[in-house]
């Protein structure tokens, strides 16, 4: 068994030797225990604090494409190096890297396909009363979508096995924390919260600038995500809801009709007609994007299996850089 611990980097020099410092080199349940590092387009010395600090495998992005897609280059390489379970953390040393076997002992015993470490959000000092309350918000939102019990749908702090990493396809450029929750839960992966613990605050997350963009990109991605992996039950929503609107503006005008006063209320008429027209393109749009997306479930199983094919004849390999 492989664990390739992987750090999504991007101008980390001062905090990634801190990180790295506490991570593990053996662990119960593994033969090897391998570091990724994922280099996103850095200007400073990442890359080769990286090397000095005998990072095994360095990934390196040409140019700086954000936290998603760095994610997503380090979940790749990670199989080709042969992982049986990616860990993935923040190279600002946010978790305790003590943590991870807590993270990778349910997967080891086959009780999960994916571990989330929850933080205790409300004893970290540094977030405000604001973000506290919107992270619970948020966390609460992905469960009630992803049908996952979730406790810290933010954190970064998370363990794959093999054939979860290998289902895993992020188009979200922002973040990749809320997608993979939602995901998970949509093909029916075994999703395991385990409560883990933070280190002192090194620097403000780059992600967020305030609680208002914070609550803005959060409610775009979830908004988003649900109409990539639930579009029929979207825009059914939207039509059902015009649908039902029309009828009603149709329903007063009948009423004045029969009372003696629509002639002069012949707008609800229109207004009757453009809301029902508005319902079917909606309930059309629903049946098209629910092809679309039965069409993409069907792409990523022949995408999984053309990779397990692969695996059973050549074998896990593989050296990124460095």
């Amino acid at each position: 068994m492989k664990l390739v611990i992987q750090i999504p980097c991007y101008n980390e020099e001062h905090s990634l030797p801190i990180t790295l410092a506490a991570l593990p080199r053996l662990m119960t349940g593994f033969e090897v225990v391998e570091w990724l590092v994922v280099d996103d387009g850095s200007t400073d010395r990442t890359v080769e604090v990286a090397r000095d600090r005998g990072v095994d495998h360095i990934v390196r992005l040409t140019h700086h494409q954000g936290l998603a897609r760095a994610f997503m280059a380090g979940i790749v390489s990670s199989l080709k190096c042969g992982a049986d379970v990616v860990v993935n953390t923040d190279a600002d040393n946010q978790y305790c890297a003590d943590d991870i076997e807590k993270l990778v002992a349910p997967i080891i015993k086959n009780q999960a396909d994916i571990v989330i470490g929850a933080r205790s959000v409300s004893e970290i000092e540094h977030f405000s009363w604001c973000k506290k309350i919107l992270q619970k918000i948020g966390s609460w939102i992905v469960r009630l979508v992803s049908k996952t019990d979730v406790v810290d749908a933010p954190s970064g702090f998370r363990a794959f096995s093999r054939s979860s990493a290998l289902r895993i396809n992020v188009f979200n450029g922002h973040t990749y924390t809320l997608e993979t929750i939602i995901q998970a839960g949509r093909y029916g992966m075994r999703v395991l919260s385990v409560p883990v613990r933070t280190n002192c605050y090194l620097r403000p997350s780059r992600l967020m600038k305030n609680s208002f963009s914070y609550v803005v990109i959060s409610a775009l991605t979830i908004l988003r995500i649900f109409i990539a992996y639930y579009p029929l039950k979207f825009f059914s929503i939207l039509g059902l809801a015009n649908l039902i609107t029309g009828f009603a503006v149709g329903f007063r005008f009948i009423v004045l009709r029969i009372n003696g006063h629509g002639q002069g209320h012949i707008q609800s008429l229109i207004m009757c007609a453009i809301f029902i027209v508005v319902a079917f393109i909606f309930f059309t749009i629903a049946i098209l994007a629910d092809m679309m997306a039965i069409n993409r479930q069907l792409l990523e199983k022949i995408e999984m299996r053309i990779q397990n094919r692969d695996e059973e004849h050549n074998g896990w390999s593989g050296q990124i850089d460095g």
